[in-house]
């Protein structure tokens, strides 16, 4: 799931509570969801609405934390798989913003951002080559969870650009994914070394690898950059 799709559950289920007698209130289309962690939502939507979380959180099989917000929490290989389906995710309307292209060395963030890019396409590219197929994510390494955990705030980071005018929240919100990513890709190879040959473990981090290439394009598209599949 993405926020998008834990918010509309969310909508969702508070309108059936509404429904079946609950507070006389209108719900809103979509409501604030916050990435806590990989594949761990939460929502003040209870609170906000006046309606009793616990009769949300039923709802969409989630719990209510002790600040009463509604969680949320799903599989990672979930979060990235409903990154993959959804080509426009995370997209907002975010004023430009631009970092030094030089020097093209870690201690830039554009670079390590444009970089995290380009990785993540040459995953995809070297993966075919080498056999890689589709598969989901299994039995994420720390790393990876955490990667998945950066990925899940894009959309609310790029809401908050929009919103307030300024590129920033987004900017170093991707600057984050990208330095996740660059520790997943050398930790975790998405694609055979050596005479290993491709399997499934292969399959679901070269998934891991798409995500990152749709959230990071997207990111740079909105802050006005044409991403480069190689630097």
């Amino acid at each position: 799931m993405t926020p998008a799709e834990v918010s509309d559950a969310l909508v969702e289920a508070a309108r059936g509570v509404v429904a079946e007698g609950g507070p006389a209130v209108e719900v809103p289309g979509e409501v604030l969801v916050l990435a806590c962690g990989a594949g761990v939502f939460e929502s003040p939507v209870g609170l906000v609405l006046g309606i009793t979380p616990e009769a949300i959180a039923e709802r969409v099989g989630g719990t209510v934390t002790g600040r009463g917000f509604v969680r949320v929490e799903v599989p990672a290989a979930d979060v990235v798989e409903a990154i993959l389906r959804d080509p426009g995710y995370g997209t907002a309307r975010v004023p430009r913003f631009g970092w030094d292209d030089r020097p093209r060395s870690f201690e830039n963030p554009g670079f390590s951002v444009r970089y995290a890019y380009a990785r993540a396409c040459w995953v995809g590219r070297w993966g075919a080559e080498l056999g890689v197929g589709e598969g989901s994510l299994r039995d994420p390494e720390p790393a990876e969870l955490r990667l998945v955990g950066v990925l899940g705030e894009v959309p609310g980071r790029a809401a908050q650009a929009e919103r307030e005018g300024d590129a920033r929240p987004l900017a170093f919100c991707l600057e984050r994914v990208a330095g996740a990513y660059h520790d997943v890709h050398e930790r975790c190879p998405a694609v055979p070394l050596g005479d290993e040959e491709p399997g499934a473990v292969h399959a679901g981090r070269a998934g891991l690898a798409r995500a990152v290439r749709v959230a990071l394009g997207n990111g740079l598209k909105m802050i006005g950059e044409t991403p480069r599949e190689r630097i």
